[in-house]
């Protein structure tokens, strides 16, 4: 097992005492890996302060956001309704049904790595023992590390990590390379803290 003491007073103690579990159960057991899992989910939770996603935006950041989604007629009926504009902007995809069905808002981003749409938190009902469908903030109350674990195993990251591509990671997180140098920054951080562990080497 990783030696892990070296994070325990650089993150949340509600982060550190999750961590083993998450470590273990997706093989993020080496310095590089989880360096590169912990700058991506420090990131997207901005330092581990949001478990939830922020959808209050006023009508001139929707149409910066959300471009595709909006225009200058339609955008004052959603602006500053945060409901109304994930029903809107995460309607009939990702599994879920149209605007009306209230999909959107209700698996909407939760969890430290922003966990979003039907299809992923059916998936991620399947590895947990309670109802994750049926009480989807438990993305953001009880398993903010261990849903962002699975996603990143969902997305075979490791084998990105192993090759030290924070470019890539990136993409198939965010879908583009949206806070690219942040993420940079903190990977150094973390992996500042963790490369002198014993277990440092890439797995066989």
């Amino acid at each position: 097992m990783i030696d892990l003491s070296a994070l325990k007073d650089k993150i949340p103690d509600s982060v550190y005492s999750e961590l083993p579990e998450t470590v273990t159960r997706f093989n993020l057991d080496f310095p590089l890996r989880l360096a590169h899992f912990m700058a991506q989910i420090a990131h997207e939770s901005m330092n581990f302060s949001r478990k939830e996603e922020n959808l209050m935006y006023s009508a001139d950041r929707l149409l910066v956001v959300f471009p595709k989604y909006f225009n200058q007629e339609s955008v004052k009926y959603y602006a500053l309704q945060p409901e109304n504009i994930a029903n809107h902007i995460y309607s009939n995809r990702m599994g879920n049904g149209n605007e009306s069905s209230g999909d959107g808002w209700k698996y909407r981003g939760r969890g430290y790595i922003q966990l979003t749409g039907k299809d992923n938190y059916s998936a991620f009902d399947q590895f947990v023992p309670e109802s994750i469908i049926d009480n989807p903030e438990l993305v953001a109350i009880k398993y903010p590390l261990l849903s962002a674990g699975w996603f990143w195993n969902s997305k075979n990251l490791n084998e990105i990590a192993d090759d030290n591509n924070i470019d890539l990671i990136t993409r198939r997180i965010n879908g583009g390379f949206n806070g690219l140098e942040d993420r940079k920054v903190k990977f150094v951080k973390f992996y500042e803290l963790l490369k002198n562990d014993r277990n440092n080497c890439i797995p066989s």
